[in-house]
């Protein structure tokens, strides 16, 4: 016979243990010392089903049944491969995986720190032809060992208890993460989860939607740009991703709705809508490294991260100071391991890192200049990438999203100075034989002096943006960098395409030595972009286009 589940949770690091079961029907969940005698915790139990008992009496009797006269305490005893456990035995020691807990005629299984969901949830929005990603958290197991089973029902209807029974549901499919399709459309969703850890399992969770499938956009701005990505590359070649995906604290506001994006839909701009589209795009390039810019902290943990750890992906994340978006670096796996990360805020390596002490002196000699320079929180995110199987292959993936202001071309020189004085610094401190990938929302076309500086290594003081700000904030020098860089997928004709401005703002640079270009997947259409007017649209999730290209490691690096 099958016996019922005590679930004993007890960690080194924290000082109390729990020990859950179902007594008489009840839900009990007690929080013990971890070095409290098994004594005291087994007569606490007895006295529980004591309490129990004389619940159930007293209801019958409020209810005019005859009551059965008092009885005496359960004997309430824990063994371990058939011995009884001494009761001055430490609740630490005497809890077991494994030991059987007797209270009267009952026998409960310990299950000491089995696998647990302790976060489960499903997202608000489901589409079809979208994969939903449910948000999970396992303790003491592993995702890729639990067992998922989703289920559909067209009796959707709040209320109606049909839509409990297992009777109602019918099962649609395996696997972490599941497509509905247009069949499903009406239907309500079901998940239930068994975790696992690859030996044991522990108890199953049951989730359900809140609402029920939708139909998607229909044909979106990415499904043509999968055709080039359907299978992932091979050893000798890296996919990379660079796309700024429009942060939800940006694309929620009354200038978005009314000035900036008047053109989109409203539920267009909604984030479950925005996210469903931005996933199954980033699922289908298949990539092996994804850098994103405008990610909301919240959209980070709570949906991209179950989603991309779903395909495959682990990811680090740099939030920008003073604000609620930032960076986002992901990484497959399989593929590729992080060995370390130097990350920096611009403004305060600046001021504070050796480093920049020369560039520093000659900022200072213009306060303006120097005041709107520090004032900005720009990030650079820099993760350090080997591959699981070569050592040679080590790549350092820089990612940013400089300043905005169309007028400050000045201020955006002096911040992607300090990012390649940085680079250049932690590269041959580390890894000097490493190669550079340096991607990411640089607000800045092929005409800029940004793109110039990447892609020769030198700027000479006469350039124009120098002295983007007006003569007060003029501050012309000489620079220079000693990478040679090229920018991976050219120069579109635009990466960003709104109401008011469409221009190449979004890069993806690489060194020549060590790397080229095996393939550029096309970028949207003209046609498909401006389907809706401009970006976002019901069809595109962000203003932005991701740039994606397949990069070959050159020989002495295959």
């Amino acid at each position: 016979m099958k016996m019922d589940r005590a679930v004993v949770r007890c960690v080194p690091w924290e000082t109390k243990l729990t020990i859950s079961f179902v007594l008489d029907g009840s839900h009990k969940h007690m929080l013990r010392d971890q070095t409290e005698e098994l004594g005291k915790a087994l007569a606490r139990i007895a006295k529980n089903l004591i309490k129990g008992q004389g619940k159930a009496k007293k209801s019958k009797k409020n209810k005019g049944t005859p009551t059965e006269p008092p009885e005496t305490a359960a004997a309430v005893k824990l063994y371990y491969n058939g011995d009884f456990v001494a009761e001055d035995a430490t609740n630490s020691d005497a809890w077991q995986d494994g030991a059987v807990l007797h209270v009267g005629t009952s026998k409960y299984a310990v299950e000491r720190n089995p696998p647990t969901l302790i976060t489960a949830e499903l997202p608000a929005s489901v589409l079809a032809g979208f994969p939903v990603c449910p948000k999970l958290e396992v303790e003491f197991g592993h995702l890729n060992d639990c067992l998922f089973k989703w289920f559909k029902t067209n009796r959707a209807t709040e209320g109606d208890e049909r839509d409990e029974g297992e009777d109602g549901w019918i099962e649609v499919g395996k696997g972490q993460v599941f497509i509905p399709s247009n069949m499903d459309i009406g239907c309500k969703l079901k998940l239930t989860c068994k975790p696992g850890d690859g030996k044991r399992f522990g108890m199953d969770r049951e989730l359900v939607t809140m609402g029920t499938v939708e139909a998607g956009p229909g044909t979106c701005t990415f499904d043509n740009r999968h055709m080039y990505t359907n299978k992932m590359t091979d050893d000798s070649t890296i996919r990379v991703v660079s796309y700024n995906i429009l942060a939800d604290v940006y694309a929620q506001t009354d200038l978005s709705k009314t000035v900036l994006y008047p053109y989109c839909a409203p539920y267009a701009l909604e984030l479950d809508y925005r996210q469903s589209l931005i996933k199954k795009e980033l699922a289908g390039y298949n990539a092996d490294i994804i850098c994103l810019q405008e990610v909301d902290k919240n959209v980070f943990s709570d949906s991209l991260c179950p989603a991309l750890d779903a395909f495959g992906f682990d990811g680090v994340f740099r939030i920008k100071e003073k604000q609620h978006e930032g960076l986002a670096t992901y990484y497959r796996r399989s593929k590729l391991k992080l060995l370390s990360q130097h990350d920096i805020m611009l403004s305060e390596a600046l001021l504070s890192d050796p480093t920049h002490e020369e560039l520093l002196e000659k900022v200072n000699s213009c306060p303006v200049l120097k005041e709107k320079v520090v004032q900005r929180s720009t990030t650079l995110q820099v993760s350090v990438l080997q591959h699981q199987h070569d050592p040679a292959k080590t790549v350092f993936v820089a990612n940013t999203h400089l300043y905005w202001h169309p007028k400050g071309g000045n201020v955006r020189l002096i911040q992607m100075s300090v990012a390649l004085k940085h680079l250049q610094h932690v590269i041959s401190q580390t890894h000097p034989d490493a190669s550079l990938l340096f991607s990411g929302d640089f607000n800045s076309t092929p005409s800029s002096g940004v793109f110039q500086l990447l892609s020769q290594g030198v700027l000479p003081s006469t350039h124009p943006d120098w002295g983007s700000s007006g003569p007060e904030e003029l501050l012309p020098m000489d620079a220079s960098h000693p990478f040679q860089l090229s920018s991976a997928c050219g120069e579109p004709a635009y990466t960003n395409y709104v109401g008011g401005f469409h221009g190449c703002l979004d890069y993806i640079f690489m060194e020549p030595r060590a790397l080229q270009v095996n393939q550029i997947i096309p970028l949207p259409t003209h046609q498909e972009v401006t389907s809706c007017q401009a970006l976002p649209s019901v069809s595109h999730p962000s203003d932005h286009i991701a740039l994606v290209c397949d990069l070959l490691w050159k020989p002495g690096h295959i």
